[in-house]
């Protein structure tokens, strides 16, 4: 028995190393620079390979990374380059010189292409060595890492106020009204949640235990106020100068600046763009007279009522469960699938966990026109797309949650000769534009996944390579995200259907199951669409392209495995893998039931 757990610990510890030396290449020859010969040569091997594996992917072009099919800018632009190239190079491994390793999760081209521009800082004729223009996640990153690097640096940030009124400071879309305040009241539904059910595990609970909509506004703002402060904070430690106004190019070089105390004229060497994105409003009567965005909600100095959700994306859907969540009547409008993008079998369980739930669906639907009643109500028409059947009901709240604009009108960018492309800007590999010395990082560029660890990691990496000393590029693939629904969704990699479309049915396999998480059991909560599945390989080494797995804490349960992925997980592994006992993550080690099989995927038993 011991010799067994011995050998699993050793196993597991030999994983941990390969996987730290397969995601760590590039700090692993940072630490070795004592040794300057060896760095060297590993420096030109690597080059070496980069460059010969680019003009194997691209032709000799030698510049840029291939197209890549899970980015949806370059399936629109017409790429049929596969996305995983086999050649003798790239199996030769870190004896032979090349990369140390093949898989197909990880961008090896942006990882250790050497290829770069970078910008020499010098005292020259303009203002500042590199202007950021945005206060957000994207902007900030990258404003300060420049810094850091020693580059002369402004940040530009403003705010325009929602119709409503809304404001907020800096820090972007995710301090303000994005991802913090939403998991916050997402926490605070389900904290509502768990009170009822501590009834069930023996607590003595008052039932008439409510939340109240302006303590739960008013905490949620002190707290992005402290984050907005800490952030000024910061940026003044860390020596970026900070303005608070609305900046537009007159040339390639040189900005307008529109602030309270009058215009600004100032110059750069380099351009960093970083504006974002704001909600769209439907061109219908009424909409933004007296519709709402998610810029309003979290604000929103009464409560809620009887909410239309006009939107199915992953917005949508999570200000529609906690606003149930909170005890207010929300229903969504759906007016062709949930959550586009997503691995739509696992969207279909998010949406029908949701309707379990009593959040009610209308389908194929679409807003007419919004009246504001006498009564302060607001009459919503709508019609059914197919049928052409017209319908209306009253709500106290519209919510509208169709998709997001990128900043890109207020820029003047043809001033500057930068080309757009439906609201956001194209940018290459290295986010730079079609002009030199201008670039673009985070929501504002097209065809990347908008989350805001993306927009801080590229904003860092940019100022890195422009006035640091790393070549290291973007690498977008495989980029796990949550949607925060009451029953939460997580997932990294391809989903089912984009896996079935690249590699065909016969090259897939998925391993799926249900299974019941033991939090669950007392309170007798629902656990029909506790779901979770890896899509795969079918043959060889069976590597896994997908991990999907709707339940409790979804975030942190795909997190680590987002790592994993990254580094070459198999089906092997995955299922050679000793789970935590009794977790839900350990569910993904458990798996051993394909699609294929047509076997019942619903557990027996819990601990056999």
């Amino acid at each position: 028995m011991s010799l067994t757990l011995w050998n699993s610990r050793f196993s597991i510890t030999l994983v941990r190393q390969h996987t730290t030396i397969f995601t760590s290449a590039r700090t692993a020859l940072t630490e070795n620079a004592i040794n300057s010969s060896h760095l060297s040569q590993n420096f030109l091997q690597r080059r070496h390979f980069a460059l010969n594996l680019m003009k194997t992917n691209t032709g000799g072009d030698g510049g840029r990374a291939p197209s890549n099919s899970r980015n949806p800018t370059n399936n629109q632009r017409g790429s049929s380059q596969p996305r995983y190239t086999r050649n003798a190079s790239m199996s030769q491994g870190a004896a032979g010189g090349g990369i140390p390793f093949e898989h197909p999760h990880c961008d090896r081209i942006a990882m250790y292409d050497y290829e770069s521009r970078r910008n020499r800082i010098t005292r020259g004729p303009y203002d500042y060595d590199l202007i950021v223009i945005g206060g957000g996640s994207a902007g900030l990153a990258c404003a300060k890492e420049a810094v850091a690097c020693g580059a002369r640096v402004v940040c530009l940030d403003y705010v325009k106020p929602t119709p409503l009124g809304t404001k907020w400071g800096v820090g972007g879309t995710c301090v303000n009204v994005g991802c913090i305040p939403k998991k916050l009241m997402h926490q605070a539904s389900l904290l509502g949640e768990a009170v009822h059910e501590a009834a069930a595990y023996g607590w003595n609970v008052n039932e008439k235990i409510k939340p109240d909509w302006n303590k739960l506004v008013s905490s949620v703002q002190n707290h992005i106020k402290s984050v907005n402060w800490v952030t000024r904070v910061d940026l003044r430690d860390k020596k970026v100068e900070y303005i608070n106004g609305l900046g537009s190019f007159l040339d390639p070089h040189t900005m307008t600046i529109k602030m309270k105390s009058g215009d600004r004229k100032i110059t750069s060497q380099t351009f960093v763009i970083a504006v974002g994105g704001r909600p769209r409003y439907p061109d219908i009567p009424g909409a933004v007279e007296y519709g709402i965005t998610s810029d309003d909600l979290f604000s929103l100095n009464r409560e809620p009522g009887k909410t239309l959700v006009v939107g199915a994306g992953y917005i949508g859907l999570e200000c529609a469960g906690f606003l149930k969540g909170l005890g207010y009547e929300p229903t969504v409008m759906v007016r062709s699938i949930v959550l586009r993008g997503f691995d739509q079998q696992m969207a279909g369980l998010v949406a029908d966990s949701m309707e379990e739930r009593g959040i009610p669906f209308l389908y194929q639907y679409v807003p007419l026109s919004v009246e504001k009643l006498s009564s302060g109500k607001l009459l919503v028409k709508y019609e059914h797309s197919q049928s052409g059947e017209v319908r209306s009901d009253t709500f106290d709240t519209v919510l509208w949650a169709i998709g997001r604009k990128g900043l890109v009108d207020d820029l003047n960018l043809a001033n500057a000769g930068v080309h757009t492309f439906k609201d956001k800007i194209q940018v290459d590999s290295y986010e730079a534009t079609n002009v030199p010395n201008i670039y673009a990082v985070g929501d504002i560029i097209y065809g990347k996944p908008e989350l805001t660890p993306v927009a801080v990691l590229a904003g860092r990496l940019l100022a890195r390579r422009l006035y640091g000393e790393s070549t290291q590029r973007m690498d977008y693939t495989d980029v796990a995200t949550t949607v925060f629904t009451p029953l939460e969704y997580a997932c990294v990699g391809l989903s089912e259907e984009d896996a079935v479309k690249e590699f065909g049915a016969d090259e897939i396999e998925v391993f799926h199951g249900y299974y019941k998480p033991t939090e669950f059991f007392i309170p007798q909560k629902s656990v029909r669409h506790c779901y979770l599945k890896a899509v795969a390989e079918r043959h060889g080494e069976q590597r896994v392209y997908g991990l999907h797995y709707l339940g409790p804490v979804a975030g942190e349960v795909i997190q680590g495995f987002a790592a994993a992925l990254k580094s070459g997980l198999t089906i092997k592994t995955l299922m050679n893998t000793v789970g935590i006992h009794p977790t839900t993550a350990e569910e993904f080690t458990r798996l051993n039931i394909t699609k294929r099989s047509g076997l019942d995927p619903t557990p027996a038993s819990c601990c056999s």
